[in-house]
């Protein structure tokens, strides 16, 4: 099977660099219960573009993550769907054809660089193992590369750090050390799980302009998981809100974040952005929670899975669950609301 990247006519705009149809996820309990994580989920992502995946803690942001490579642990099962990728469907790739594609590709970027990132090997020697591991040209040809990356994620302090030990790097070094992995084989799609998750804020202002930059130089696909709102804003291209496994709503970032049209949209900016579209900020803002607590694992309740926290809910909502629904200029929602 070729997964080189296939030309594509571009007279309706950029090229899709990963498409992703009716994909369904569950994990198999110990008692051999089968627990939904990921339900039918559909979207693409375009070369150049930012995509940026947004919900709660368990809203099933890391399993889609992860699915989209394949990758998912012994329990997980993917049950229907497909991801193109160069046209062709990850999801019925061998497990060889799985190991050339993973890092040559299509990336991931973990959360947790201290975790990921191998403890006892220099930071230049763990990228030279993927470059390696893809057979990436000659040995010079590799060593250009990395002189490369890092001279382009560490501007001057390049060279201490490729050959520094993750224990010697600060939070934000480990993550560039982390993203010069998964940019070591020039892939077409990158997905970024969290990757600012437990910077500080001047480290994670610096970690998003570069995800910025990245697209712009090398017309990379993106996905940047993230539980904040508030990260996409002027960054993403495009918001995938996800609930419960589902696409709650998707559109462009500026629709989404100032017009939203889900409750729990809503209800998600309000607890992470109760000042949107203002210029001041009080610091005795008092942020919202949004009541009730998210689905636990289990079997699905019937309806609408976002029911029993809404505050516009409906009579139908709590027997039948809702469809996307196209609300103009790329933006979709699954609400009552918006059904004739």
């Amino acid at each position: 099977m070729d997964w080189e990247p296939k030309e594509k006519s571009s007279a309706h705009g950029p090229t899709s660099a990963l498409e992703v149809h009716g994909l369904s996820v569950s994990y198999c309990l110990g008692t051999g219960v089968s627990v939904p994580a990921i339900v039918d989920v559909s979207f693409d992502l375009r070369s150049g573009e930012i995509l940026g995946i947004v919900g709660e803690s368990g809203a099933g942001k890391t399993t889609l993550a992860t699915s989209l490579l394949n990758l998912l642990p012994l329990a997980g099962v993917i049950e229907q769907g497909r991801v193109l990728l160069a046209g062709n469907d990850i999801l019925a790739a061998s497990p060889r054809e799985l190991d050339a594609i993973r890092g040559r590709h299509i990336s991931l970027i973990p959360q947790e660089p201290s975790i990921a990132l191998h403890p006892t090997m220099r930071i230049c020697d763990q990228v030279e193992k993927i470059l390696a591991a893809h057979a990436y040209g000659s040995q010079s040809a590799r060593r250009a590369r990395r002189h490369d990356l890092f001279s382009w994620l560490f501007g001057k302090d390049a060279a201490r750090i490729s050959s520094s030990y993750p224990h010697q790097l600060s939070g934000g070094q480990q993550q560039r050390s982390l993203i010069a992995m998964a940019l070591a084989c020039e892939p077409h799609v990158v997905i970024a799980d969290e990757p600012t998750a437990s910077l500080d804020p001047e480290t994670r202002t610096e970690i998003l302009y570069l995800f910025d930059s990245l697209r712009t130089l090398f017309d990379l696909a993106v996905i940047l998981i993230t539980h904040s709102p508030a990260l996409l804003a002027g960054l993403a291209d495009r918001v995938l809100v996800l609930y419960a496994g589902r696409v709650a709503e998707i559109g462009p970032t500026g629709a989404v974040l100032s017009k939203p049209l889900h409750p729990y949209t809503r209800a998600l900016l309000r607890c992470s952005l109760p000042t949107l579209g203002s210029n001041k900020i009080s610091h005795r803002a008092k942020l919202h929670v949004i009541p009730g607590e998210s689905p636990r694992p289990g079997p699905d309740l019937p309806g609408c899975q976002f029911e029993p926290r809404c505050a516009e809910r409906l009579v139908i909502c709590r027997s039948r669950e809702p469809v996307p629904v196209f609300a103009g200029l790329g933006h979709s929602v699954s609400c009552f609301h918006y059904c004739e």
